[in-house]
């Protein structure tokens, strides 16, 4: 028996990198899948890549209405949700004191208040089922990076909300983790200069970007009972950079 056979899976941001990889690590595990992405007909495109039984929906996370709407949506094809995996987000970097407002508000809207608005989605039905799994994407910009006061002080939130809520979910059998990548080897860090690129590979002890497969094993973890009695970490996956 699969993992997650018998377990139904949402996953945000889940048409290219770490949120694809996942959606198709958990679908591999067992779960069927609903993915989420705010372009349609890239999430159908990615959704097909995984199995024609996948389910694709669009939504801007940041946007409260939206996601209440396609969540009913969302349980209306699948019954239930066991697993919720936040992981849509956007980068505006920049200095701070020539970020603008837009910048700032953006970033936080989608990569903080999103995971709010998916939460609110599912945890009320997750406490009537006892049973939840929910795995946020933070990022290690939470500990500090230049250029990213928007995007560091978004995924901070996401951890400090991952534990609180942890703790208040925890009565009804649900577990509430985050996974805080490094450097992984995506879309969008490929449109990083080489000579940036050489200093984030010179600054993790393994020598190598992490792959999305490689986050993708550990949100399956967190996403499965083999997790069962772990809630409220935030596990940092670098390559060795946060020891």
């Amino acid at each position: 028996m699969k993992r997650l056979e018998n377990k139904t899976a949402v996953i945000t941001g889940a048409a290219q990198g770490i949120g694809f990889a996942a959606a198709k690590r958990l679908f591999d595990e067992g779960a069927v899948c609903a993915l989420i992405d705010v372009n349609l007909e890239s999430c159908k495109a990615a959704a097909a890549k995984i199995d024609p039984n996948v389910y694709a929906f669009a939504c801007d996370v940041s946007d409260r209405q939206a996601v209440s709407d396609v969540f009913a949506q969302i349980y209306g094809a699948m019954k239930r949700v066991d697993i919720l995996i936040n992981n849509a987000g956007i980068t505006r970097d920049g200095m701070f004191h020539k970020m603008i407002d837009d910048e700032w508000d953006a970033v936080i809207n989608v990569n903080l208040n999103g995971v709010r608005n998916c939460c609110k989605a599912v945890v009320p039905a997750m406490r009537e089922n006892k049973y939840g799994k929910i795995v946020n994407l933070a990022s290690v910009s939470a500990f500090g990076n230049m250029g990213q006061t928007n995007y560091g002080a978004a995924k901070a939130g996401v951890i400090g909300f991952t534990k609180c809520l942890a703790k208040e979910a925890a009565r009804n059998n649900i577990t509430v983790n985050c996974v805080a990548p490094s450097y992984i080897d995506t879309e969008m860090l490929r449109a990083v200069p080489d000579k940036v690129m050489e200093r984030f590979i010179a600054a993790i002890p393994m020598g190598r970007l992490g792959k999305p497969e490689e986050l993708a094993a550990a949100v399956a973890f967190l996403s499965s009972d083999d997790s069962s009695f772990i809630t409220g970490e935030c596990l940092v996956v670098s390559g060795g950079s946060y020891m």
